[in-house]
């Protein structure tokens, strides 16, 4: 006789922003399964990996806000990180194996010296330990079959990096980059730099766009929470927008923009920050959020919406 099946739990409509702070040894795609069967929700996606090895802020979006996770795939990310100078390794971070052991004969006054040359635009080499594909397979791959395949150079931004502490053979410094940095080949070239060699330890993210750490929560934190505690720490769909200028329309507007129509910016009251913006976010004259639009050829074109019972 076949045991009953167990019922299925219903699962909710939820919309909204979940700043997580990864634990360390975790997937990204781990750690947002996790949130999801917690919350029970319907949809939700996650903004941009964080290896297993790093820690810190993973923006989870849920139902509608999933729309919205590009716009943080592509902006920039700060993190905390620390190189151990004198060592290389096959991944260019802690996971890997030791390929060469150099003396460190640096001191704090060269490690300050050699940062301000990666910030800037610069040139970096994708590491082979990469979810870069080839072929359509990884370079991981080709990389744990013992290949080495030629990597194009890539241009990324650093638009800031300072030291924070030097306790040598380990340095941790702040960096803010573009998308496409690798964290672990700046490492690995400022130790070639000064002439050592590196490979990072620890990784921290804390900043993803204009998200910060403040207001995240761990997952033992929302394991131990009740359900209108989990709830509270779930931002609303536009903290994903916060950068981009604000209109608001009317109730006659709001009509026609949430069925696709364009409208005219010279019948709307837009700012001349809103009328020169690549994008802005919509609102309702109840403040409530409608979409996304693109201003430009004289109209407001509706790019994305949010769907609610409302709409």
């Amino acid at each position: 006789m076949t045991a009953p099946q167990r019922p299925r739990v219903p699962r909710r409509a939820l919309d909204g922003v979940l700043l997580l702070d990864k634990p360390l040894g975790l997937s990204s795609n781990d750690a947002l399964i996790r949130a999801k069967r917690l919350y029970l929700a319907k949809k939700a996606g996650h903004t941009g990996t964080l290896d297993p090895l790093a820690t810190g802020l993973l923006p989870l979006c849920f139902g509608e806000a999933t729309k919205f996770s590009q716009d943080l795939l592509e902006a920039d990310k700060t993190y905390e990180a620390t190189m151990r100078l004198g060592v290389r390794t096959t991944t260019g971070d802690a996971e890997g194996e030791a390929l060469e052991i150099r003396a460190v004969d640096c001191d704090e006054a060269a490690v300050l010296a050699a940062l301000p040359g990666y910030i800037g635009e610069i040139t970096q080499v994708p590491p082979m330990y990469s979810a870069l594909k080839r072929d359509g397979k990884p370079l991981y791959e080709y990389a744990r079959a013992g290949q080495t395949l030629e990597r194009e150079g890539r241009q990324v931004t650093i638009h800031a990096l300072e030291l924070i502490a030097c306790a040598l053979p380990d340095v941790t410094f702040r960096v803010t980059c573009s998308k496409g940095t690798y964290v672990r080949t700046l490492a690995e070239d400022i130790g070639e730099a000064l002439g050592c060699g590196a490979h990072l330890v620890a990784l921290h993210r804390t900043g993803v766009g204009a998200l910060t750490l403040d207001g995240s929560v761990t997952l033992d934190a929302l394991s131990d929470a009740t359900e209108a505690e989990r709830d509270a720490w779930l931002k609303p769909v536009d903290a994903l927008l916060s950068t981009f200028p604000q209109v608001n329309l009317s109730d006659d507007d709001t009509r026609r923009f949430l069925h696709g129509q364009r409208l005219k910016l010279s019948t709307l009251t837009v700012t001349a920050e809103a009328a020169k913006a690549a994008r802005v976010r919509v609102y309702s004259a109840q403040g409530r959020l409608l979409g996304v639009a693109k201003p430009g050829d004289g109209v407001l074109a509706p790019e994305r919406l949010v769907v609610t019972a409302e709409s």
